[in-house]
């Protein structure tokens, strides 16, 4: 049986970090040359104000676009990344009332457009997906979904982050209860195909070939899924639920291991088997010692690295084929993390503003730098380059440079 994790076909120059998690939708940072040595602190090159919201920023064909809220609309932004000066701007109407629940995470944005093929595709908290032209920002399509499912967005925003496979949008549209994981055309925003098995969660999908079959894998809002890429085939599920119903890691794979995580669960590691008909899984491992919540892991040279809601915050260090955990940080580290991995470093950008810069050495937790980046909350990930960090903050969007 053979597994290969399988990395999206876009587009990319050099320091492109153009979805989701970057180039392999994965946190990782093969695209970039970082410093041989970092500084011992950051210059900010340049702030603008942008608006509300965790979206993160995506760099594609030498622009950075940023989605953020301002009143009752939403914004797209292309900015010039050496000046941060706009080039283009759009915006529609988007009124949002936020879930008394998540007031402190404000009705901004959460989900981090997609750029392919010349095109921007964003996803709204309320559930708008709209489709952009990235040379001028002119509106290529639009789609609401109020006249489709009973709610348009799952009780604390829209926050899954579509991807472009084959030249189709993958998005999980709809609300609570009432959804479906869709392929929409990248030109026209026609309905290729509609699995409507289950509403949406928070998590993003990936694309893997599971079992010889190309696969569409994520965490919806009661199970992990795997469907057919081509054709939104359910393949196999199995129920997953978390405190709250929040469904947020995105899924994972390591050679012949699904690693999947959620908020009152232990991280497992599964396997996928099949003959292209049938499906099944079995659990290979789990550990309860590393939960994971809102923070998704990255690999690196045969190690997991992960942020753990456990002992209100901590990073922590696993082998992917068994689950033991091989060092953990000190605890009370915070909320969230958001994870990417270059070289020797495992980058954290925490929800403090601060960014750590932690060695991947097999001993045990070793912080190399800390950086503050911003003076309000950061949970969008950062945008890592040759030349610098661009940060999305509560309001704002700046470039920290290495020098």
């Amino acid at each position: 049986m053979r597994w290969i994790i399988f990395s999206i076909a876009l587009a990319v120059t050099a320091g492109d970090w153009p979805q989701w998690r970057g180039v392999h939708r994965d946190g990782t940072l093969d695209q970039v040359r970082l410093p041989a040595e970092l500084p011992q602190k950051l210059n900010r090159q340049w702030s603008v104000k942008v608006g509300s919201g965790h979206s993160s920023p995506v760099l594609s064909q030498g622009r950075l676009f940023v989605f953020a809220r301002d009143g009752s609309d939403e914004i797209v932004y292309a900015l010039d990344p050496a000046s941060g000066k706009t080039i283009w701007k759009q915006s529609y109407p988007a009124p949002y009332r936020v879930n008394f629940a998540a007031a402190s995470h404000g009705p901004g944005p959460k989900s981090t457009p997609v750029a392919q093929d010349g095109k921007l595709v964003t996803l709204g908290i309320s559930g708008i997906l709209a489709c952009w032209d990235m040379k001028d920002g002119h509106s290529i399509w639009r789609k609401e979904f109020g006249k489709e499912y009973k709610e348009t967005s799952p009780t604390f925003g829209t926050a899954m982050s579509p991807i472009v496979d084959n030249g189709t949008v993958i998005a999980h549209v709809g609300g609570e209860d009432s959804g479906a994981l869709t392929a929409f055309d990248l030109n026209s925003g026609a309905v290729k195909w509609r699995w409507n098995g289950d509403g949406p969660g928070y998590a993003s999908p990936i694309i893997a070939t599971l079992a010889g079959v190309r696969q569409v894998v994520t965490q919806t809002q009661k199970f992990i899924t795997g469907l057919r890429a081509d054709t939104g085939q359910l393949l196999w599920r199995i129920p997953f639920t978390t405190n709250y119903t929040q469904n947020i890691v995105t899924p994972l794979v390591y050679k012949d291991t699904l690693i999947v995580a959620g908020l009152g669960n232990p991280t497992a590691g599964m396997r996928v088997a099949g003959n292209g008909a049938t499906f099944s899984i079995a659990k290979l491992w789990d550990n309860a010692q590393a939960p994971m919540y809102m923070s998704s892991p990255v690999l690196a040279n045969g190690t997991l690295f992960g942020f753990s809601n456990k002992n209100k915050g901590q990073f922590f260090a696993m082998d992917p084929a068994s689950g033991k955990v091989l060092w953990t940080s000190p605890p009370r580290q915070g909320d969230n993390a958001a994870l990417e991995i270059g070289g020797q470093i495992l980058f954290a950008l925490k929800d403090d503003a601060e960014l750590l810069a932690i060695r991947t050495a097999p001993g045990g937790f070793e912080l190399q730098r800390t950086y503050k980046v911003a003076d309000s909350s950061t949970y969008a990930h950062p945008v890592i380059t040759d030349a610098g960090v661009f940060v999305k903050d509560t309001q704002s969007v700046s470039l920290w440079t290495w020098r």
